[in-house]
């Protein structure tokens, strides 16, 4: 496989960013890499991350690499089949410790969940996870049956 073009230690400083999207100098590496990952190209190293620095990259598969809010119930003629509406995710560790970890979709879509170290030192973060996270919580509490009290 061909060696990959895209800065690996770019990747990661823009992983690491509050919301990546919103740096335009982020925007074509990490669309080239979106891309490269679902070509089954590897992650980019970085050789510049120092001791316990860096990032990886797993497939994303239901209960073992899905976050619960993206898992996903399809009912099969015995049984049920589980998937994760997000293909694959890089982790990204700075100073041996987790920073980040990105979800990514085959179509470009990406979600960010944070460490709390790392919301820590930000202040501020793209919340997508945590909101998507607290919407999947509010409605597992909330019965999907409420019956009907007849007098």
């Amino acid at each position: 496989m061909p060696a990959s073009a895209v800065d690996g230690c770019l990747v990661l400083l823009c992983l690491a960013a509050p919301s990546w999207r919103a740096i335009p100098q982020c925007v074509p590496p990490i669309t080239d890499v979106l891309r490269d990952l679902a070509r089954g190209r590897p992650f980019p190293t970085c050789g510049m991350g120092g001791a316990g620095s860096g990032g990886s990259h797993h497939w994303a598969n239901a209960f073992t690499n899905c976050p619960p809010q993206y898992t996903y119930a399809s009912e099969l003629e015995n049984g049920f089949a589980y998937s994760c509406g997000y293909t694959g995710v890089v982790t990204v560790r700075i100073d041996g410790a987790p920073w980040s970890r990105t979800w990514w979709s085959m179509d470009g879509q990406t979600v960010t969940d944070f460490s709390p170290a790392a919301k820590a030192r930000m202040g501020s973060w793209d919340t997508k996870f945590d909101d998507d996270y607290a919407d999947w919580s509010a409605a597992k509490a909330t019965p999907a049956y409420t019956p009907i009290d007849n007098p």
